[in-house]
């Protein structure tokens, strides 16, 4: 095989600098070098592709480039070819020949291997079935042939004889065994989907279940503040051109600032549930023999520090906490009733609830008029025609049943009685002792109508709690 002469080549080829045109041969030499080129083709028996590099400058070969017929994987891009280049034990006199891409890689289909390179890399791009941007994409191709093209040679009947087989099975359509549902699609509880602006709507945050997403945002109105905004209005030669840019940076930061509030905002009702307020009512009456509803609105705030996972371990905690306050409480209780052993606390309990209810009796038939001794009684009325007159003064109300409400261990004895009497739950009295005794410390007294002004309750209710806490010492009566 002849050399090619690089001299010839640089004035003749390298004129365009293009690639290096096929290398001149004398004719004695042209069929052998044909001969040579194609069995050193069927030998090699490999696949020509576009993502070799080259060996000089490493950049990624684009056919057609050059491959050296003597020196093993060597090839060259056409610039370094053109100025003779060297590596190796590759040198510039070697003989070589011409990759190009030109060829059709399937029989009686009209396209060449450059277009079927084109076509898998845009639908790779692009994606299946995109085929109006792929038709765009590929040069001298309409949508409609690269589709039927596509289909007919990779899909249906996969032309290539290397393209791997794939079986269809439940696995490969899948991507998984299928797991049969355990429940009906009818029994399956449907999402909310309320009408806008209506009571249950508004019970569910503005959360809209069937588009995943809130209808009304918090702080709704923000895109107010910078729906105006002028960009322009300030231009480089005046003089208020950086106070008005810093003006509006600082605009849009307040903006941007509400919006990270307002995703904040939408990730907590997420993440712990907010979205239904009648659920998340009935949730926080699970702990209100435990926790206590006050407390349980104070731990809310920690929401916003803790995924809803780690609240409800936390919130769990508590109410374990509160389940073995009231157990151990009730265990006192019987102690303080003189039981040693647990198989007498039901005889306990039974006769507990047989002199509670025989106390309700007897409480109905004293409150009888026609059973009270005062009906036999003589006329106590003056001026009262009525042999028998029965008194029609304000029955009082029985005392309320405290034991076992929220924050009924934290009172003393005295204050038990107090509530029970007053008819005050536990937790409330609490609150309103907190209130009067903070107010005392203000001015170091504190008077019966600032008691009514600040608990806004019963006035007789106010009146008694206040005289309890003036006789422990809790608040001061002002000096007459």
């Amino acid at each position: 095989m002849a050399n090619p002469n690089l001299t010839d080549m640089t004035e003749e080829d390298a004129a365009d600098l293009q690639f290096p045109k096929d290398c001149p041969l004398s004719p004695t030499n042209k069929f052998a070098h044909d001969v040579e080129f194609e069995m050193s083709v069927l030998k090699s028996d490999e696949i020509l592709t576009s993502d070799s590099t080259c060996h000089v400058c490493r950049s990624v070969l684009i056919e057609p480039y050059i491959r050296c017929a003597m020196c093993t994987n060597i090839e060259l891009c056409p610039s370094c070819f053109a100025n003779g280049c060297e590596i190796n034990e590759h040198k510039n006199n070697h003989d070589y020949m011409i990759i190009k891409n030109e060829f059709p890689l399937i029989d009686e289909s009209g396209w060449t291997a450059k277009q079927e390179l084109e076509l898998l890399d845009i639908i790779q791009q692009c994606g299946f079935g995109n085929w109006v941007d792929v038709g765009h994409r590929v040069q001298g191709k309409s949508a409609e042939e690269c589709k039927t093209h596509y289909l007919q040679h990779y899909v249906d009947s996969q032309t290539l004889p290397d393209l791997p087989k794939i079986q269809e099975t439940a696995v490969s359509l899948f991507g998984c065994e299928p797991i049969p549902y355990a429940f009906k699609l009818q029994d399956l509880e449907e999402p909310p989907r309320f009408i806008q602006d209506s009571m249950n709507g508004k019970l569910l945050a503005g959360y809209n279940a069937a588009r995943s997403d809130f209808l009304v945002n918090f702080d709704n109105h923000a895109e107010l503040l910078v729906c105006d905004l002028d960009f322009n209005e300030f231009q480089p030669n005046d003089d208020t051109y950086k106070l008005g840019r810093a003006l509006q940076v600082a605009i849009v930061q307040a903006y941007n600032t509400r919006l990270k509030q307002r995703v904040r905002r939408q990730r907590i009702i997420r993440e712990h549930g907010l979205i239904a307020f009648r659920r998340v009512i009935s949730w926080i009456q699970r702990y209100e023999n435990t926790i206590t509803r006050p407390l349980m609105e104070r731990l809310l705030i920690f929401m916003q520090l803790v995924n809803g996972l780690e609240f409800d371990f936390i919130m769990e905690g508590l109410h374990r906490v509160g389940e073995l306050k009231n157990r151990i409480n009730r265990l006192l209780e019987f102690r303080h009733n003189g039981l040693k052993h647990f198989h007498s606390v039901r005889m306990f309990q039974n006769l507990s609830k047989m002199r509670q209810e025989h106390e309700r009796e007897r409480k109905q038939y004293m409150n009888n008029p026609e059973y009270s001794w005062r009906s036999l009684m003589p006329d106590v009325t003056a001026g009262s025609n009525s042999p028998n007159p029965v008194s029609t003064s304000r029955k009082p109300a029985p005392p309320l049943l405290v034991k076992g409400l929220p924050g009924y261990e934290k009172l003393s004895t005295e204050e038990k009685d107090l509530c029970s009497v007053v008819r005050v739950v536990p937790a409330s009295y609490l609150e309103f002792k907190h209130i009067l005794t903070a107010e005392n410390k203000k001015c170091g007294y504190l008077r019966l109508a600032q008691a009514r002004i600040l608990l806004k309750i019963d006035v007789n209710k106010t009146r008694k709690i206040y005289d309890f806490l003036a006789e422990k010492g809790y608040i001061n009566k002002p000096i007459q």
